[in-house]
Formats: structure tokens, sequence, C-alpha cells
């Protein structure tokens, strides 16, 4: 079924706006079957932030921003989805075009502002698909306007503790103005204490919901060694690393696109965002468990991805290039280099490669 679609679908999806083509692949999904996807090889299965994940290949937030295809996407192999990011109020986000591939490349550039359609109306949808289990995170964003951006984040804590997986605090988006800022340190410690606290303060209603960060690919060693001592120290649950990068490799084919303004993704994305994980692991000193995204488009990226540092990882902009078929396509390589190597468990690979990418040269 998974071939088919993919056989059907790319073409026309690739021929279309690539906002468009957004759209019409989520309306899609909502028509897939309600069939159950084959149960996954036992040795796939991660347990992090105290849950336990049946793979783990994820689908990133950015997606399903408003939570409308969470069980299509579980039925078609992810362990885990990531909705969002969710505002408090319902937001446009930044105007049309804003969503642009880079064909060559493999790429893509995204200025979307978190447009979604407000933390209410994804909560009733959350609400209504909560008996079917799975793993679902909501990922969290401030409104453009809000007066308060701290204020929103414990908002949106309180409002989805309920019916969220884990919770994952974006601050990390480059296309909602000054949102960056919040990674540096006393922002950051002042942010993440209200988050956990209102976590705490909810906690006996909905249980201990995880609270994961998401962290920007940009940031220099120095800004990654505040952040992650502020994380630890606040106790968070876990980290993502990374989000899209406002660099440009000089690598990039598709000139005429380079020049948008936005976040990159995708394959050029990879070396750097593998690159901090690995500083990020190093750092962490198993304190928490890392997620892994930026450029996955096959088995082996994946498998570098954990060697560096990620227990879990996540997918997105190689979709567009390789279909949902990439997704069990990553899972029968990790499984088959289990199955080669002798291991039993991915955990025993995580992070066995970060000493030696954090000594390699800074990738351009």
């Amino acid at each position: 079924m998974i071939r088919a679609f993919d056989t059907f679908s790319l073409p026309l999806l690739r021929w279309l706006d690539a906002e468009d083509a957004h759209r019409l692949a989520i309306q899609g999904l909502k028509l897939l079957p309600p069939v159950k996807s084959r149960p996954d090889d036992s040795k796939l299965a991660v347990r992090a932030f105290g849950l336990n994940f049946p793979n783990p290949v994820g689908m990133a937030a950015g997606f399903d921003k408003n939570g409308e295809v969470s069980d299509a996407l579980l039925r078609l192999g992810f362990g885990f989805v990531e909705i969002g990011s969710v505002t408090p109020k319902p937001q446009a986000g930044n105007p049309r075009p804003r969503l642009f591939r880079l064909e060559r490349d493999e790429a893509v550039i995204n200025r979307m502002g978190f447009n979604n359609d407000g933390a209410d109306v994804v909560l009733r949808r959350l609400a209504g698909r909560a008996h079917l289990g799975g793993i679902v995170g909501v990922n969290i964003g401030a409104n453009k306007d809000s007066s308060d951006r701290v204020a929103d984040y414990v908002r949106l804590i309180e409002t989805f503790a309920t019916v969220a997986s884990y919770f994952t605090v974006n601050i990390s988006s480059p296309n909602t103005p000054g949102l960056r800022n919040l990674q540096q340190a006393s922002q950051l410690d002042d942010l993440l204490a209200k988050v956990i606290e209102a976590r705490n303060r909810v906690r006996e209603k909905s249980g201990d919901t995880p609270v994961l960060l998401k962290i920007a690919p940009d940031l220099s060693l120095a800004e990654l060694d505040d952040v992650v001592h502020v994380a630890r120290s606040r106790r968070v649950d876990g980290m993502i690393v990374s989000n899209t990068t406002l660099s440009r490799p000089t690598t990039l084919r598709e000139q005429t696109r380079v020049k948008e303004q936005g976040g990159l993704s995708g394959r050029p994305l990879f070396r750097l965002s593998t690159r901090m994980v690995a500083e990020t692991f190093v750092r962490v000193e198993g304190a928490f468990p890392l997620v892994g995204v930026g450029g996955i488009d096959s088995g082996g990226a994946a498998l570098t991805k954990i060697r560096a540092g990620a227990s879990l990882i996540q997918l997105y902009s190689s979709l567009v290039y390789k279909g949902i078929g990439l997704v069990d396509s990553i899972k029968a390589d990790l499984a088959s280099t289990l199955l080669r190597t002798g291991r039993d468990q991915l955990s025993e690979i995580v992070g066995a490669d970060a000493a030696t990418i954090t000594a390699e040269d800074w990738p351009v």
C-alpha cells in the first residue's frame, strides 16, 4: 500500500506548489483506511523519557501542525508523531509563498511562522483520539504578537497536559522574530523554570508528562554550553537537536532559491545537525536522551545520527523526496544492522561515535 501511495503521490505532489502539496498530503492521509501497521521488530523498541517507543523513527513537528493525521502517520509505521507547533491563539503565519523546495539539493526552505489553528481547536482533536493510544507529542510555541511569551508556553503546558505524550518547547524556530533569544541563558532559565513548574502543577491530573527542549543548529559551542547547563539544572527530560538552520552551505546548487529567507532543512542540514547532536551528547553526559533531526534520508543516515548520540530520530523534509516508504526502509536497515553486529538494542550504539565526530573539522 505504501509503495503504491508513493508511486502515485510523489510525482503529483512535486508538480504542485510546495504548500499546496503539503495540504493535499494531509487531506490524502485523512482518507487512509484504518489498517493496522505491521508490528515492529522488538529490537527497534526504545525506552526514553519514561515512554516506550515501538521504533525510533518519528514524524517531526511542522508536518501535522494541527493534529489532523497523527493516527494515520502512526499506522504508516512511525514510532511516534510530534504535532505543531501550536500557539495559544490561532495564527495565520507569514505571507505566502513561504515554503520552497530546493530540488537538486533535496532540501526545503520555510518561513511558515507558526501557522496553526490555535490551542482550543487542536486540543479538541487530540482529546478525540486520546483513546487510540500511540505516542503523540505536542510542539509548543509563542504567538508572534504575544506580550509575554513565557506565559504562552506555560498556558500551553496547562492546556495540553492531559492529552500530550510529551511536550517540545520550541524556542528555535527562525521564523518568529526574537524567538531564538529565548535560548540565551538567563531567558532560558526563567522559561524552563516556569514550564517545569507548570508541568509539575498539573501532574496530579495528567501524570508526569516529559518536557523536551528543541534547539537551533546555529548555536555557538559556548551558547550550547549554556543551554545544556540550564537544561540539566532545570531537569528537562530531553532535547531535540535540531531545528532548521539560517546558514546556507556553499555546496547548495539551487542558487535561485538559496536567497529565500527562512530555515533550511533536508540533506544539506545533515552534517551540521549531526555535529550538534554529538556536541550535545558529550555535554549532557547521560542526564537525558536526545532526539536527532536534520537531513536523515536513509538507514545509513539514521544510523550515523544514532551513533552521534540520538536515542530517537525524526524525519520530515526527506519524505518530500523519498516518500513515506522511507520509514520502513530506515527501520529495516536499523534492524539489519543490529542483527549483523549481534546487538540486541539500539541503545547499545547510541553515542558510540560522538567523541570522534566532535574531533572532526567543523562542517561548512
